[in-house]
């Protein structure tokens, strides 16, 4: 049979059935999709392709899917650092944004984030940020998969003056991108300390007609906690669930701040919790009690945040940082195993996302979001446990090759439909400006 590409690996990673790791297997796509994974013997025999690659020292795996970031804030990289979270964004982060967040920075921004992580094997990113149309056009230039926030936020910006006219821009984005065969939508409150009652109401109602996602910041830090208690004796958490936004479309970003009581109801609930690590490490937000979280059922994700905040885009870092807090926080070596952790990065932000009959794993009949990963370097020799390596000892920069809905975008390390010279030389523009703020 005639097929478009056919990957032969040393290991492939598919992720579900959980627990499964095969060895000398091959990848057969055709129009986008998995046709069939395969012994190699069998599948020299069964196919033969336009495209063939022999990957002896890769291991396959699923595309790995970011579940929280400010993609365009790839052009903050590093200017406001070592600072507390309200600090961070009050006197720094708001004020660059207020003088140049537009169309442009947020193309440019997201472009950047989009050949970031495509050359660190993530395929699919979820995004929060102004002018979500630019971070379209980006991830359309890219060719890779996204959900792109639907910003809501109480006060004005350049993006929009009030609530109702964020929530008329974000409908209208949604019903454009409807049929999108790669990009979906997520409402994106900004958090419960800049969002009201009324706003997040109305999204909550959306939400549940248009049954897309609600992508929010929730319980980040002590200090939005101790203000919400302040301002109206609740704790955030509370004021979402009597909002009725505590259900399986929330996605909660960060909770470094819950105790047992409200980790019981997000499980009743089915909310999905998003970790980031690194940010809150940075920022000393906090310990999400992930241990805790997965031990209740509760659906993990794991996301970078934004590069102003973390300063990278890189799911392998992640992963790896995932894996050791959960173990210091919940003082047991054996939480979070590398199996789990990589299914967090993969299966579980699709299902998140509402997409995980198409993405997330390595399945016969699933979009062939594929990434090969060299094992075979000096770093990552010997390998005992595949799995393992990738968590424990592999980089971003193993990443050698990367595959959405079939379509090779990252070929040996070289990136297919990002001219990298162009989106350095605005890089390089935005720069000189971010660094004379007024």
């Amino acid at each position: 049979m005639k097929i478009d590409t056919l990957l032969y690996a040393r290991w492939i990673l598919p992720i579900e059935p959980q627990g499964v790791l095969l060895e000398n297997h091959a990848i057969a796509i055709d129009n986008g999709r998995i046709e069939a994974i395969l012994p190699a013997g069998e599948a020299a025999q069964c196919y033969s392709a336009d495209t063939i690659r022999h990957l002896d020292q890769h291991i396959l795996l699923p595309g790995l899917i970011n579940l929280h970031g400010h993609a365009a804030m790839t052009l903050m990289r590093g200017l406001a650092d070592d600072l507390p979270l309200m600090e961070w964004l009050q006197q720094h982060i708001w004020p660059a944004e207020q003088q140049w967040v537009g169309k442009e920075f947020v193309h440019d921004g997201s472009l950047l984030a989009c050949a970031e992580m495509l050359r660190g094997g993530t395929t699919c990113f979820n995004d929060m940020y102004f002018f979500p149309e630019e971070t379209v056009r980006a991830v359309e230039q890219a060719g890779m998969r996204a959900c792109v926030g639907l910003i809501m936020i109480d006060f004005p910006t350049p993006y929009a003056q009030s609530p109702d006219e964020y929530l008329s821009k974000g409908i209208a984005l949604h019903d454009q991108l409807r049929s999108h065969s790669l990009i979906t939508t997520a409402f994106a409150p900004h958090a419960p300390y800049t969002v009201s009652d009324d706003p997040l109401q109305r999204i909550r109602t959306y939400a549940e007609e248009l049954d897309i996602p609600i992508h929010m910041h929730v319980h980040e830090t002590a200090h939005e906690v101790a203000e919400s208690q302040n301002q109206d004796g609740k704790r955030p958490l509370q004021r979402l669930d009597e909002l009725g936004l505590l259900n399986p479309h929330l996605l909660a970003v960060h909770m470094t701040q819950i105790n047992p009581d409200e980790i019981a109801r997000l499980a009743e609930a089915g909310v999905h919790v998003v970790h980031c690590p690194e940010s809150n490490l940075k920022l000393a937000s906090g310990f999400c009690p992930v241990h805790q979280l997965q031990q209740a059922g509760i659906n993990l994700c794991l996301g970078t945040d934004g590069a102003a905040s973390n300063n990278d885009l890189d799911m392998f870092s992640e992963m790896h940082s995932a894996a050791l807090l959960a173990k210091a926080v919940a003082g047991d070596a054996s939480a979070l195993p590398a199996e789990d952790v990589l299914r967090m990065a993969t299966l579980n932000g699709a299902r998140a996302l509402g997409l995980e009959q198409e993405i997330g794993s390595l399945e016969v009949g699933k979009s062939a979001d594929v990434i090969a990963v060299d094992l075979g370097t000096l770093e990552t020799q010997p390998v005992y446990h595949p799995v393992s390596q990738l968590v424990y000892t592999a980089g971003r920069e193993q990443v050698t090759d990367v595959w959405v809905a079939g379509r090779q975008l990252l070929n040996q390390r070289e990136l297919t439909t990002i001219d990298t010279h162009t989106v350095l030389e605005r890089v390089s523009d935005w720069q000189r400006r971010l660094a004379h703020l007024d």
